[in-house]
Protein backbone atom coordinates (compact mmCIF):
# COMPACT_ATOMS: atom_id res chain seq x y z
CA UNK A 1 0.00 0.00 0.00
CA UNK A 2 1.23 3.43 -0.65
CA UNK A 3 1.26 6.13 1.96
CA UNK A 4 -1.47 8.26 0.37
CA UNK A 5 -3.89 5.35 0.42
CA UNK A 6 -3.05 4.65 4.05
CA UNK A 7 -3.53 8.30 4.98
CA UNK A 8 -6.91 8.29 3.22
CA UNK A 9 -7.87 5.18 5.20
CA UNK A 10 -6.69 6.87 8.39
CA UNK A 11 -9.04 9.77 7.80
CA UNK A 12 -11.95 7.32 7.80
CA UNK A 13 -11.21 6.32 11.35
CA UNK A 14 -9.38 3.30 12.60
CA UNK A 15 -12.41 1.20 13.50
CA UNK A 16 -13.97 1.73 10.07
CA UNK A 17 -10.76 0.75 8.29
CA UNK A 18 -10.22 -2.31 10.48
CA UNK A 19 -13.82 -3.40 9.99
CA UNK A 20 -13.69 -2.93 6.22
CA UNK A 21 -10.33 -4.63 5.92
CA UNK A 22 -11.35 -7.60 8.04
CA UNK A 23 -14.68 -7.95 6.24
CA UNK A 24 -13.11 -7.86 2.80
CA UNK A 25 -10.36 -10.31 3.77
CA UNK A 26 -12.85 -12.65 5.39
CA UNK A 27 -15.19 -12.51 2.41
CA UNK A 28 -12.43 -13.01 -0.13
CA UNK A 29 -10.44 -15.68 1.62
CA UNK A 30 -12.93 -17.24 3.99
CA UNK A 31 -10.67 -16.43 6.92
CA UNK A 32 -11.79 -16.27 10.54
CA UNK A 33 -10.22 -13.33 12.38
CA UNK A 34 -12.56 -13.43 15.34
CA UNK A 35 -10.01 -15.16 17.59
CA UNK A 36 -6.91 -13.48 16.23
CA UNK A 37 -5.05 -10.88 18.24
CA UNK A 38 -2.34 -10.50 15.61
CA UNK A 39 -1.77 -7.08 14.04
CA UNK A 40 -3.09 -6.43 10.56
CA UNK A 41 0.48 -6.28 9.35
CA UNK A 42 3.42 -7.83 11.12
CA UNK A 43 6.20 -5.80 9.61
CA UNK A 44 9.42 -7.51 8.67
CA UNK A 45 11.99 -6.92 11.39
CA UNK A 46 15.76 -6.89 11.08
CA UNK A 47 15.96 -10.38 12.60
CA UNK A 48 13.29 -11.66 10.20
CA UNK A 49 15.30 -10.38 7.25
CA UNK A 50 18.31 -12.58 8.07
CA UNK A 51 18.82 -15.26 5.42
CA UNK A 52 16.69 -13.58 2.77
CA UNK A 53 19.35 -12.08 0.51
CA UNK A 54 23.00 -13.13 0.83
CA UNK A 55 25.88 -13.39 3.29
CA UNK A 56 26.88 -9.75 2.84
CA UNK A 57 23.37 -8.59 3.72
CA UNK A 58 23.33 -10.95 6.69
CA UNK A 59 26.61 -9.51 7.98
CA UNK A 60 25.17 -6.02 7.65
CA UNK A 61 21.92 -7.06 9.36
CA UNK A 62 23.87 -8.55 12.27
CA UNK A 63 25.62 -5.21 12.70
CA UNK A 64 22.22 -3.48 12.74
CA UNK A 65 21.04 -5.94 15.41
CA UNK A 66 24.17 -5.21 17.44
CA UNK A 67 23.44 -1.49 17.10
CA UNK A 68 19.84 -1.94 18.21
CA UNK A 69 21.05 -3.91 21.23
CA UNK A 70 23.54 -1.15 22.05
CA UNK A 71 20.75 1.42 21.69
CA UNK A 72 18.55 -0.57 24.06
CA UNK A 73 21.42 -0.76 26.56
CA UNK A 74 21.84 3.02 26.54
CA UNK A 75 25.07 3.13 24.55
CA UNK A 76 24.16 5.42 21.65
CA UNK A 77 27.74 6.00 20.45
CA UNK A 78 28.29 2.28 20.05
CA UNK A 79 24.90 1.91 18.38
CA UNK A 80 25.74 4.61 15.84
CA UNK A 81 29.10 2.99 15.10
CA UNK A 82 27.36 -0.35 14.42
CA UNK A 83 24.80 1.24 12.11
CA UNK A 84 27.54 3.03 10.18
CA UNK A 85 29.53 -0.22 9.84
CA UNK A 86 26.37 -1.93 8.58
CA UNK A 87 26.10 0.64 5.79
CA UNK A 88 29.77 0.17 4.90
CA UNK A 89 29.32 -3.60 4.70
CA UNK A 90 26.17 -3.35 2.54
CA UNK A 91 25.18 0.07 1.30
CA UNK A 92 21.96 -1.40 -0.13
CA UNK A 93 20.66 -2.68 3.22
CA UNK A 94 17.47 -0.69 3.85
CA UNK A 95 17.33 -1.76 7.49
CA UNK A 96 20.65 -0.05 8.19
CA UNK A 97 19.20 3.25 6.95
CA UNK A 98 15.96 2.62 8.81
CA UNK A 99 17.91 2.09 12.04
CA UNK A 100 19.85 5.29 11.37
CA UNK A 101 16.59 7.18 10.79
CA UNK A 102 15.19 5.86 14.08
CA UNK A 103 18.43 6.70 15.88
CA UNK A 104 18.54 10.29 14.58
CA UNK A 105 14.84 10.87 15.27
CA UNK A 106 15.36 9.77 18.88
CA UNK A 107 18.39 12.07 19.04
CA UNK A 108 16.45 15.09 17.81
CA UNK A 109 18.31 15.31 14.49
CA UNK A 110 15.27 15.54 12.24
CA UNK A 111 16.97 16.44 8.95
CA UNK A 112 19.28 13.44 9.28
CA UNK A 113 16.37 11.21 10.28
CA UNK A 114 14.41 12.33 7.25
CA UNK A 115 17.31 11.77 4.85
CA UNK A 116 18.01 8.28 6.18
CA UNK A 117 14.32 7.44 6.10
CA UNK A 118 14.08 8.54 2.46
CA UNK A 119 17.05 6.30 1.62
CA UNK A 120 15.55 3.34 3.50
CA UNK A 121 12.19 3.70 1.78
CA UNK A 122 13.81 3.94 -1.65
CA UNK A 123 15.80 0.79 -0.97
CA UNK A 124 12.76 -1.05 0.36
CA UNK A 125 10.81 -0.06 -2.74
CA UNK A 126 13.53 -1.55 -4.95
CA UNK A 127 14.03 -4.71 -2.88
CA UNK A 128 12.42 -7.83 -4.18
CA UNK A 129 10.65 -10.01 -1.68
CA UNK A 130 10.35 -7.38 1.06
CA UNK A 131 6.91 -6.16 0.05
CA UNK A 132 4.90 -3.17 1.12
CA UNK A 133 4.41 -4.35 4.70
CA UNK A 134 7.77 -2.85 5.67
CA UNK A 135 6.47 0.62 4.87
CA UNK A 136 4.68 0.68 8.23
CA UNK A 137 8.14 1.51 9.63
CA UNK A 138 8.47 4.43 7.22
CA UNK A 139 4.99 5.78 7.83
CA UNK A 140 5.46 5.73 11.59
CA UNK A 141 8.92 7.28 11.50
CA UNK A 142 7.73 10.00 9.11
CA UNK A 143 4.90 10.68 11.55
CA UNK A 144 7.45 10.98 14.35
CA UNK A 145 9.47 13.46 12.32
CA UNK A 146 6.30 15.45 11.60
CA UNK A 147 5.36 15.42 15.29
CA UNK A 148 8.82 16.60 16.31
CA UNK A 149 8.62 19.44 13.79
CA UNK A 150 5.22 20.57 15.07
CA UNK A 151 3.23 19.29 12.09
CA UNK A 152 0.64 17.68 14.32
CA UNK A 153 -2.14 17.26 11.75
CA UNK A 154 0.14 15.34 9.38
CA UNK A 155 1.62 13.39 12.29
CA UNK A 156 -1.85 12.42 13.54
CA UNK A 157 -2.85 11.14 10.09
CA UNK A 158 0.35 9.17 9.62
CA UNK A 159 0.32 7.72 13.12
CA UNK A 160 -3.28 6.67 12.62
CA UNK A 161 -2.29 4.88 9.40
CA UNK A 162 0.67 3.21 11.14
CA UNK A 163 -1.48 2.19 14.13
CA UNK A 164 -4.08 0.76 11.80
CA UNK A 165 -1.43 -1.52 10.32
CA UNK A 166 0.55 -2.31 13.49
CA UNK A 167 -1.14 -1.05 16.64
CA UNK A 168 1.22 -2.88 18.99
CA UNK A 169 4.20 -0.98 17.61
CA UNK A 170 2.81 2.50 17.05
CA UNK A 171 0.39 2.85 19.98
CA UNK A 172 3.01 4.91 21.83
CA UNK A 173 4.06 6.82 18.66
CA UNK A 174 7.63 5.60 19.10
CA UNK A 175 9.73 2.90 17.47
CA UNK A 176 11.95 1.30 20.08
CA UNK A 177 15.12 -0.59 19.16
CA UNK A 178 13.51 -3.83 20.40
CA UNK A 179 10.50 -3.39 18.09
CA UNK A 180 12.72 -3.00 15.04
CA UNK A 181 15.07 -5.76 16.12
Amino acid sequence: MNERLLLRFASLGRSTVVLLTMASLTACAGLDFSRSSEPLVRPLTVSDALGQVDSTRDASLRLVITGLDEDSAGRPDRALASYQRAVRVDSTNPFAYLALARYHLEGGEFDEASAFLDQARALFANSQGLGGDVDVWGIGLRAGIDRARGRDDRADQRFEAARTLSPEIWADERLSPAELR
